[in-house]
């Protein structure tokens, strides 16, 4: 029970967070689920696996109720949207499925990488020129491809990596939190069916699982998340950008950090 009390207090906090920064909140609970996993020993080589699978099943929930508060306030551009989900989608499926053969310190590292590599371009990305638009639909799948495959291997819907390509593209800060938002929907979608996929003929792995997923800690961090992310999506409408971008890349910069000292 006090497991499930955990799950629930995490998913609350992090359907904030992922309402205010139009993440889906798999990348934020990535080490946190890591690390509980890893606490109760609920597997010996598959604890990370697990958590990547459980965080990005969790946050196709908690993007829903995001996107819904951020649509209601016209912060959704939904031909952006169009235009990126076919590639992040195929690359998000192609990566996940392909997680099953990764060790965890490899999935940790690489985790670790992109994350910081996102926050810091979050924070020295130049503002821009208001001329430019997204490119069309070709150069779209395959920059979604690319954002999609690295996105699936640490459990995110792409939020922190398409947010510096929406805003370079002149996209506003309010409205690229609200667009990454329901660009992560399908990939979350997808992304955790590849992870049932490959975790489905996996031993070692704990009772109520569906594939790499963790079911108690899923229903727990869904009943909560998706009752705070609109607050948090509320919230981010007040904001001033500038304060956004530094609560989003701090936020990575602690992940990353998290994740690579405790699976180096």
């Amino acid at each position: 029970m006090i497991w499930l009390l955990t799950y629930a207090l995490t998913g609350a906090l992090v359907g904030f967070i992922a309402g205010l920064l139009g993440i889906g909140g798999g990348m934020t609970l990535v080490p946190i689920l890591a690390a509980l996993f890893t606490a109760q020993a609920l597997s010996t080589d598959h604890n990370v696996h697990m958590a990547l699978a459980t965080a990005m099943a969790a946050a196709a929930f908690t993007s829903s109720a995001s996107v819904r508060e951020h649509h209601k306030h016209g912060g959704v551009d939904w031909t952006t949207v169009k235009l990126m989900v076919p590639g992040m989608v195929t690359g998000s499926l192609l990566s996940t499925f392909a997680s099953g053969w990764l060790t965890q310190r490899t999935l940790a590292i690489a985790f670790a990488i992109i994350v910081f590599g996102a926050a810091t371009q979050m924070l020295l990305g130049k503002k821009a020129h208001a001329a430019r638009t997204m490119p069309g639909p070709t150069p779209s799948f395959f920059i979604g491809l690319c954002i999609g495959t690295l996105s699936g291997l640490v459990s995110a819907g792409g939020t922190f990596l398409i947010m510096p390509v929406m805003l370079y593209c002149g996209i506003a800060m309010h409205t690229a939190i609200g667009t990454g938002a329901a660009i992560g929907i399908p990939v979350t979608v997808i992304g955790t069916l590849g992870y049932i996929a490959s975790g489905w003929r996996v031993s070692d792995l704990p009772d109520y699982h569906l594939g790499f997923v963790y079911l108690p800690a899923l229903g727990a961090l869904v009943a909560t998340s998706v009752l705070t992310a609109p607050a948090g999506a509320r919230l981010a409408r007040r904001l001033p950008v500038t304060t956004l971008k530094r609560i989003f890349a701090l936020l990575m910069y602690v992940l990353a950090t998290k994740m690579a000292v405790s699976y180096w």
